[in-house]
């Protein structure tokens, strides 16, 4: 019994690790001038972090409403 305490416990840990540490970026491609949200800051030169000193957001609904008030996200739709 006390096997399966444990095993609950580190799998418990494990799954509210990943959901504290999500990040999503807003990002604008440099070549299309389109904005997306992604959940993994971007390696490659053509995308962009868009916003106040790269801005993390911890969930992907507060990226996309971020995405909205954007004014340079705005000019590309």
């Amino acid at each position: 019994m006390k096997l399966t305490i444990l095993a609950s416990a580190v799998l418990l840990g494990v799954f509210a690790t990943d959901a504290i540490a999500a990040e999503f970026y807003i990002v604008q491609d440099s070549s299309t001038k389109r904005c997306t949200v992604v959940d993994k800051k971007p390696t490659v030169k053509t995308e962009t972090i868009v916003g106040s000193n790269g801005k993390v957001y911890a969930t992907r609904e507060e990226a996309t409403a971020g995405m909205k008030s954007e004014k340079i996200c705005e000019e590309s739709r």
